[in-house]
């Protein structure tokens, strides 16, 4: 059974006990959601997320490129490796450095 997050996502096929997972556990998401590249699997149910965005500057007028990189939380329910494009969201503080959930992978 999984739980309705509220956000139109494809829910995952596969079960798992994952307190901290969006679909099957008690986390509440809410806040900003952003879509980047799995760069990195950390250690268990953690991985680095990069992304890149305009930023602008104004004395020349012009924006520029800039990444920006977190660590998300990876339920055991969504099958990511390397390299894939996820969508995650924002939710309560997991841990000192995690803050954002991945909800699902982003086909290309």
């Amino acid at each position: 059974m999984t739980n309705n997050i509220g956000i139109t996502a494809q829910a995952p096929t596969r079960a798992c006990a994952d307190k901290h997972c969006a679909f099957h556990g008690k986390i509440a998401l809410r806040g900003r959601q952003f879509t980047g590249t799995i760069t990195k699997l950390n250690s268990q149910r953690t991985a680095t997320v990069e992304w890149q965005r305009l930023f602008y500057l104004p004395k020349y007028q012009r924006y520029e490129k800039r990444r920006s990189k977190l660590q998300v939380h990876h339920p055991d329910c969504i099958d990511i490796t390397l390299g894939d494009n996820v969508r995650f969201i924002e939710c309560r503080p997991i841990s000192k450095t995690k803050n954002f959930i991945i909800i699902e992978k982003i086909q290309p």
